[in-house]
């Protein structure tokens, strides 16, 4: 007998006590659950502009908070250690979603909004940033979301009233390039024209050499997140060799600013990172 977990487009079927492909969800007494409860790896106050959001509350803090586990397999991660990662791999601490808003409130003094969820996959924890979106919230603090954005529809739709922002991931603009990272285009796509409905959205695509990085490509994705709405944010950032794919050097400046001119022929604000 086995459960298929409705979270995200991979709907792993787990027997009992057995982990889904992310690695931070497990099947108990016949529920799939988060087995990344409160589970915490990385912790740390930081510059809203560092998730990257370029547009809301400029100038304030956020505190961000990560566990484990993730649904894709983005060969060149850059939090590899925690997202790639299993219960059994990593050291933790538990904080409980009243643990974790007392302490963002605590932060207020330093110029803290709230919580970014972030560093790891957030997603795959769906319920314990459920649970802690809705104590952030009770305490009038922001809920900030980086995520891939593979997740299903209906779990989206019910968490997007709980969050004040979000950055996303476009990981490329191909079917054949989200395959190799584990992903499927169509449902980031589709999280992207939910979230930009409903709170305030930024895009993120990581440029790497020989993968993503057509003129072609970056005008395909510009012109569709501009039928979306031209005015949502898109940050166009530089690879740097990390994880499985060390095989290619960083992307060239001169790359990052040619494709964030191409983004500028469809969107109003076009940032470039890592540069």
């Amino acid at each position: 007998m086995s459960t298929v977990c409705p979270l995200c487009f991979h709907h792993c079927s787990l027997a009992e006590g057995q982990t889904g492909f992310c690695r931070g969800r497990v099947c108990r007494d016949g529920k799939v659950v988060p087995l990344n409860y409160g589970q915490i790896t990385s912790l740390a106050l930081d510059p809203i502009e560092k998730k990257p959001l370029r547009c809301f509350h400029p100038g304030s803090w956020i505190l961000s908070i990560g566990s484990y586990g993730c649904n894709l397999r983005c060969p060149f991660c850059q939090n590899y250690e925690i997202s790639m990662a299993g219960a059994e791999d990593i050291e933790t601490i538990h904080l409980s979603p009243k643990q974790l808003a007392d302490q963002a409130e605590a932060l207020q003094r330093r110029g803290n909004i709230g919580v970014a969820y972030t560093y790891n996959e957030p997603l795959v924890s769906y319920e314990y940033l459920r649970d802690c979106a809705q104590e952030i919230h009770s305490r009038g603090m922001v809920n900030v979301l980086v995520s891939n954005g593979t997740i299903e529809e209906a779990p989206f739709r019910a968490l997007l009233p709980l969050l004040d922002a979000a950055n996303l991931d476009l990981k490329g603009f191909t079917e054949d390039w989200y395959r190799r990272l584990g992903g499927d285009l169509e449902t980031v796509k589709r999280s992207i024209a939910l979230a930009a409905e409903s709170i305030h959205l930024e895009v993120t695509v990581l440029i790497v050499p020989h993968a993503n990085d057509s003129p072609t490509e970056m005008r395909s994705l510009s012109r569709w997140l501009a039928s979306v709405d031209p005015d949502i944010p898109l940050h166009i950032s530089r690879f740097f060799p990390r994880y499985h794919m060390q095989d290619r050097p960083p992307t060239p400046v001169s790359t990052v600013y040619a494709l964030a001119d191409i983004a500028r022929e469809h969107l109003t604000r076009v940032y470039t990172g890592n540069c």
